[in-house]
C-alpha cells in the first residue's frame, strides 16, 4: 500500500481527492488529519460545508500561499471550523497589514452578563481575543466569532492574557494567585503563587501579566501590601524560574515598594519593561525599569518624582522608544531606548498645548499602547494616534498626530477604558458598555502635525 494514499472527501455534495500528507498539515486536532484510510466498502467522509471555500483551503494547504484578500474572512472561519493550528490561522488572518488610517465604523462584539469589561488582550501566538468581565473570560476566534465564555474562581478579574487558543492567564488585585484558565470550558484552573515569606504562602495578588517567547511574567504583591516582585514562569511547565526586582517597604518610605502595574517585553533588546506609579499626599511618583532577564539584573531605571508623572507608559519594539502620557499635562513624551543609559529627561512630542495648568490632571485615566510604528493614546471617547513619517530632505524623524473615532458633531462618546491590538485590528472597550468595539474600514481625520 502507498505511504501517501489518496483520500476522497465529500464536501457539501462535491467530491475532492487529495493525499493523506496534505491533510496531515492541518494538525493533530483537526478532523481532516484523522480520517480513516480509504476503503471500497465505505463512502467518503462527508462534511456539510461550502465546496468552493474548501477548494481554496485545499489549494492553500498544497501551496502554502495565502489566497486573495477578499476571501480571507470566509476562509479564516472555515479554517477555524476544521481546527487548523495557529500558524496556519495566522497566515489566513495576518497578511492584511494593520492600517490605522483605514479604521472608523465599528463592529460590536456583545458579551454575556452585566459585568463591566476590566481587561482586553490578544494572544501573541494565535490572534485569539480574550475579554475579562466580572468573574468570566470570553474568547473570540481570529475571525471574531464567539468561541467560549468560561467561569473562573476569581470574584473579579483585573487582568487577562490568552497564551494559546485554549489557555489563558488571569489575575486579580484582591484575590490570590495567577490562574491558568482553560478557555474552552469551565474547569478548575492551575494556580501559580509567589510567597514573599513562608508564613504568607499562596496569598499574593496579581497586578500585571506579560510575556516573552519563552517566559510568562506576573507582577505579584503580598496580601499585606508591603512587598512585591515580578516572577517569571517557564511557558512549558509553568514553573518559576526567576524572581525579578523584589522590593520591601522600609518604615514610612512608601515609594520603595510601588508594585509594577504594567509589563512589556522589548524583544529587539531582550529587556523586560516594568512600570508602576502611586498617588500620595505629595503627589504622583513612579518608575520605569528595564530588566535584563538573562542576567537577572536591573539594566536601567527612570524615576518619576515630578508634577507630571506618567498616567500610562508604553514601549515600542519597532521604534525602539518608550512613550509616556503625563498625568497632569496630558502631553505625550518619548525617550530613545538606544540611548537609555544616558537618559536625562523626556522629550515632548508636539506643541504641548495642554501643559499650561498642571492642576487639571489632563492625562488621568488615559490609556497608552504601541503597535507597529504607531502610538495610541485614549482621550475620553476618542483615540489620539502618533505615527512616524520619513522626511528624506531634512533626515528628521516626524511624528504625525491624528484623532480616530470622533463621533458626529454634538455626539458624546463614552470614555475608553481598554485598548488592545492584534493582527490588523484595534479593539476598544468603553465605560459602562457590555460590548467591544472593533473599528474597521474608512478614514480618520488628520488634526495636527509636528516635527520632532
Amino acid at each position: 500500500m502507498s505511504t501517501n494514499p489518496i483520500i476522497t472527501l465529500n464536501i457539501g455534495g462535491t467530491l475532492f481527492h487529495t493525499t493523506h500528507q496534505t491533510l496531515s498539515l492541518t494538525g493533530p486536532t483537526s478532523p481532516l488529519s484523522s480520517l480513516p484510510l480509504p476503503s471500497p466498502s465505505s463512502p467518503p467522509p462527508f462534511f456539510d460545508r461550502d465546496p468552493d471555500l474548501f477548494s481554496h483551503l485545499l489549494s492553500f494547504l498544497r501551496s502554502g500561499l495565502p489566497p486573495s484578500p477578499s476571501l480571507l474572512p470566509s476562509l479564516l472561519a472555515e479554517a477555524e471550523f476544521f481546527s487548523f493550528p495557529p500558524p496556519l490561522l495566522s497566515k489566513l488572518s495576518l497578511p492584511l497589514h494593520f492600517n490605522p488610517f483605514a479604521l472608523s465604523p465599528s463592529l460590536s462584539l456583545h458579551l454575556n452578563g452585566r459585568d463591566r469589561i476590566s481587561s482586553v488582550s490578544v494572544s501573541p501566538s494565535s490572534s485569539v481575543l480574550s475579554v475579562a468581565h466580572g468573574c468570566k473570560v470570553t474568547t473570540f476566534t481570529p475571525s471574531l466569532l464567539h468561541k467560549s465564555t468560561v467561569l473562573t474562581p476569581l470574584p473579579f478579574i483585573d487582568v487577562v492574557l490568552p497564551l494559546t487558543s485554549s489557555l489563558g492567564a488571569a489575575g486579580a488585585k484582591d484575590f490570590p494567585g495567577l490562574h491558568l484558565v482553560n478557555l474552552l470550558e469551565t474547569s478548575p484552573p492551575e494556580v501559580l503563587h509567589w510567597a514573599p515569606h513562608p508564613s504568607l504562602a499562596n496569598s499574593s495578588t496579581v497586578l500585571a501579566i506579560g510575556y516573552s517567547p519563552n517566559l510568562l511574567f506576573s507582577s505579584f504583591e503580598s496580601c499585606r501590601r508591603n512587598s512585591n516582585a515580578i516572577v517569571a514562569f517557564d511557558l512549558e511547565k509553568f514553573e518559576p524560574v526567576l524572581e525579578i526586582g523584589r522590593k520591601e517597604i522600609f518604615a514610612a518610605e512608601i515609594d520603595t515598594a510601588i508594585p509594577a502595574t504594567k509589563l512589556s517585553w522589548i524583544n529587539n533588546l531582550g529587556l523586560l519593561m516594568a512600570a508602576g506609579s502611586h498617588a500620595g499626599p505629595a503627589g504622583f511618583s513612579g518608575y520605569v525599569k528595564f530588566f535584563d532577564t538573562r542576567a537577572n539584573r536591573l539594566a536601567f531605571e527612570i524615576e518619576e518624582k515630578n508634577s507630571d508623572c506618567f498616567a500610562d507608559v508604553a514601549a515600542s519594539d519597532s521604534l525602539l522608544s518608550v512613550f509616556k502620557v503625563g498625568v497632569s499635562s496630558g502631553d505625550v513624551y518619548v525617550t530613545d531606548l538606544r540611548k537609555i543609559e544616558s537618559f536625562d529627561n523626556w522629550t515632548l512630542i508636539g506643541e504641548g498645548r495642554r501643559s499650561g495648568d498642571m492642576k487639571k490632571k489632563e492625562g488621568l485615566g488615559c490609556k497608552m499602547e504601541c503597535y507597529e510604528k504607531n502610538v495610541f493614546v485614549s482621550r475620553e471617547g476618542e483615540v489620539e494616534m502618533w505615527s512616524q513619517a520619513a522626511m528624506a530632505e531634512e533626515e528628521q524623524k516626524v511624528m504625525k498626530r491624528n484623532f480616530m473615532g470622533r463621533g458626529k458633531e454634538g455626539e458624546d462618546k463614552k470614555k475608553i477604558t481598554q485598548l488592545a491590538f492584534g493582527g490588523n485590528r484595534m479593539i476598544l472597550a468603553r465605560k459602562d458598555e457590555m460590548c467591544l468595539e472593533v473599528p474597521r474600514r474608512c478614514g480618520c481625520s488628520l488634526v495636527n502635525q509636528t516635527i520632532q
